[in-house]
């Protein structure tokens, strides 16, 4: 590989801001650190709104879609595989009415995974991205035994082919980032939303919910919608429309 001097110049100064901030820093977050007038602000607030009566039964492109872009793979083994996103069917009693949508991390205004984490390792952004530290998770699972939504998993094998914007790694909790490697570059789009509307769908939309103008809040404020385990009182940054019950 050739470097011309601004380009061998350029990676000189980050490798010694690494060596300044210590080992834990790896080279590639530190070149793709935001500035801080970039930083997340909570300004926004980045959340889902899904459809139940959009979401197209035996339809799995969501899934798939979150599985490859932030490379996810299973073993076969429903039980213990990572599940960043997966479709929950439903069965209403009264009349036998099924239906199906998708659930992922709801990214929680007052997340209990963050509340039990004895390391900080399970953190909420100021745009309202709920995440796991992969430098500073020991394992313990209380942020899976504390999330109502059954939305982390827990790494049990070695991962390979990872993604340089999704660590991942044996003896970590994982769960739905709301692509937030998109987020920061400003695709304005999660995986799942992308695909949905690619399949012909319109079950998924990803937005602002701080933003009045954006479509996402329109349609909150003009129709209703639920969130799961309202009760709990934990202000979701996904909500549900049409959903049985």
């Amino acid at each position: 590989m050739s470097l011309n001097r601004r380009d061998f110049l350029s990676l000189a100064g980050v490798a010694a801001a690494a060596a300044a901030l210590g080992p834990g820093l790896h080279l590639i977050e530190l070149a793709r650190a935001r500035s801080p007038e970039e930083a997340a602000s909570s300004l926004q607030r980045w959340g889902l709104l899904i459809d139940a009566d959009q979401c197209a039964d035996g339809c799995t492109a969501c899934v798939d879609a979150c599985f490859t872009e932030n490379g996810v793979w299973g073993h076969g083994r429903p039980r213990t595989d990572a599940q960043w996103i997966r479709k929950l069917t439903v069965t209403d009693e009264q009349n036998g009415h099924t239906q199906a949508f998708p659930v992922m991390c709801q990214h929680c205004e007052f997340p209990p995974c963050v509340d039990v984490c004895p390391t900080g390792a399970s953190f909420r952004r100021d745009d309202g991205i709920v995440l796991v530290n992969k430098h500073t998770c020991i394992g313990c699972r209380y942020c899976m035994m504390a999330c109502p939504y059954k939305a982390r998993s827990f790494i049990h094998e070695e991962t390979h082919n990872q993604k340089a914007y999704a660590p991942r790694g044996i003896g970590t909790v994982e769960s739905c980032t709301l692509c937030v490697h998109k987020v920061d570059r400003g695709d304005g789009i999660t995986a799942c939303a992308e695909a949905c509307l690619r399949a012909g769908h319109q079950a998924i939309l990803f937005g602002d919910l701080k933003d009045p103008d954006s479509e996402i809040s329109k349609r909150l404020a003009t129709q209703p919608s639920k969130q799961i385990r309202a009760d709990l009182n934990l202000n979701t940054g996904v909500r549900y429309q049409n959903v049985l019950g």
